[in-house]
């Protein structure tokens, strides 16, 4: 009896230990992560955030706004579009990444004085509660900040945190609101800023509501492991088990695209056949070649 006293006793430890380990700040646990991005059947961060692969992250980088508009709206997805922002080193090439979600509100001290107490729980030690979530990146992370629009005192990063978000994740930053510093972090290569303003205030007047929740920038709902795509227009944020349609359906885009185009200057078709119906003959045509291009995807008869 005593031995099963103390194996029950070590299992409520492991137990214990293993919910510190992955807690997070905020209103979901990793359980409810699962539960609320349960449509996605592969890997998983410990802390219960999907993991999409990286050769599917390096698919997408392929993907324009446009395209991952038109496939989400037509599965349903209406809202996972956010425009409007100013820019640091975005270049030419997109920003492709994991999302990992962090939220501010105003500060309130009786509300801020818990979190501070389970941040110091979970092993945050730095006074900054804007450093905790930084903590958590992984490479190929992005980090998306609700800090609801805020631009004086609403500046989440500046040139230091700007630079260990860039060695943890090697990825780029979103904040719906501000960051300061902009010449010192515009000499951090590699790191793609998109906010709505600068400011040369430091963050102040706010307090860390969670880490890995669902959030929302501009009119798009953003889940912990969604994926976010950027182009000129903007970023969208693709849902895990969206990511391959999304994917398929661009590179449908760009293959369809790209014969057509080759059809043309070679003469054999004219540009009303290319733009109507294709033919048996014309969708095998196009299969062979994509086949031979190296894609799985073909094209079924209209």
């Amino acid at each position: 009896m005593r031995n099963v006293y103390r194996l029950a006793l070590y299992a409520a430890l492991i137990l214990c230990f293993c919910a510190q380990a992955f807690a997070q700040l905020g209103m979901f646990s990793k359980e409810q992560r699962i539960e609320f991005t349960r449509e996605w059947k592969g890997d998983r961060f410990p802390d219960g955030r999907p993991k999409v692969p990286d050769e599917l992250l390096e698919r997408l980088k392929t993907v324009d706004a446009e395209e991952a508009w038109g496939e989400l709206k037509g599965l349903g997805y209406d809202y996972q579009f956010a425009g409007g922002w100013k820019t640091l080193n975005t270049g030419s090439q997109r920003m492709v990444g994991r999302v990992v979600t962090a939220v501010f509100m105003p500060l309130r001290p009786d509300v801020n004085a818990v979190i501070k107490e389970k941040g110091k729980q979970e092993g945050h030690t730095a006074a900054g509660e804007n450093s905790w979530v930084i903590e958590t990146l992984q490479p190929g992370d992005v980090l998306v900040v609700d800090l609801f629009g805020k631009i004086q005192d609403g500046t989440f990063a500046g040139d230091n945190l700007g630079t260990a978000i860039y060695a943890k994740s090697h990825n780029g930053l979103i904040v719906d609101g501000s960051v300061r510093d902009a010449t010192g972090l515009s000499e951090i290569k590699g790191l793609q800023i998109f906010v709505r303003d600068f400011d040369p205030s430091a963050l102040a007047g706010v307090m860390l509501m969670g880490i890995n929740v669902p959030i929302r920038i501009g009119r798009a709902t953003v889940m912990p492991g969604d994926i976010v795509v950027s182009d000129a227009e903007g970023v969208t944020f693709i849902p895990p088990q969206l990511c391959e349609k999304v994917a398929d359906s661009a590179e449908m885009t760009h293959l369809v695209d790209e014969w057509g185009h080759k059809m043309l200057r070679e003469g054999k078709y004219a540009p009303g056949q290319i733009d109507g119906k294709w033919t048996k003959e014309m969708i095998e045509e196009f299969n062979v070649y994509v086949a031979q291009k190296g894609s799985k995807l073909r094209m079924k008869e209209q």
